[in-house]
């Protein structure tokens, strides 16, 4: 995936063969968090929606790389230092005397973390269901807002779309939030909960999403 600051991006995956990837609603929560983690270093979520066989999110990106710390860098020194008695090495020693260097730091790409995210996911749902191998597609995808996974080229307004981003933006924010409503989980958007539909609904005050920025950004009324 090729990513670009100041850019929003429906960025999307689906289980391996379409199978399930969220078997209990302890998974869901278990992924936000991972969503939390992995993606706000690098910019907004807009919105996103995560069904029982795949995933949506619409980000916005601000930063493609950002520092994080190298644990195989942040060595304890095998030289021993002399500490006083009651000393608790406030110069960088710890109680036992061993000098710890600062963390070095390197740069870890979105599409990096992203990698992440759906790796360590996936160890945790080999171990929860009993199972080895991908769970995910190989690759995910990335779109940037010129055209969109249900958008046809026969489309009546096609050419619109493609030159009109809050016209794309708004179409692409309901059809991630209305998936549930399409495969007949939930009679409207908001009734489902691993979405960003009721925090926009006014029904639960999430901060995984920045309303106002998506608001602006697409439009919406």
């Amino acid at each position: 995936m090729h990513f670009t600051p100041d850019t929003i991006f429906h960025i999307y995956n689906q289980g391996n063969n379409r199978q399930q990837v969220f078997f209990h609603a302890d998974n869901y929560l278990f992924f936000l968090k991972k969503m939390r983690a992995h993606l706000l270093p690098y910019g907004d979520l807009l919105c996103y929606c995560l069904m029982p066989n795949h995933f949506h999110w619409l980000l916005y990106v601000r930063r493609v790389e950002v520092e994080v710390p190298n644990p195989s860098e942040a060595v304890t020194s095998s030289h021993r230092l002399t500490v006083p008695p009651g000393d608790s090495g406030g110069d960088g020693r710890d109680s036992g005397g061993d000098f710890k260097s600062p963390p070095e730091y390197r740069r870890r790409t979105l599409n990096e973390s992203i990698a992440i995210l759906l790796r360590s996911y996936t160890r945790a749902i080999n171990v929860q269901e009993n199972r080895s191998g991908s769970l995910f597609r190989k690759e995910t995808k990335a779109k940037d807002g010129w055209e969109d996974v249900a958008l046809s080229s026969s489309h009546p307004k096609y050419g619109m779309l493609l030159q009109n981003w809050e016209l794309y933006g708004a179409t692409c924010f309901n059809y991630i939030l209305n998936n549930p409503v399409e495969a007949n989980l939930v009679a409207r958007a908001e009734d489902w909960p691993y979405s960003a539909a009721p925090d926009f609904a006014g029904l639960r005050k999430g901060t995984l999403c920045n309303l106002d920025l998506a608001r602006e950004l697409l439009f919406l009324r």
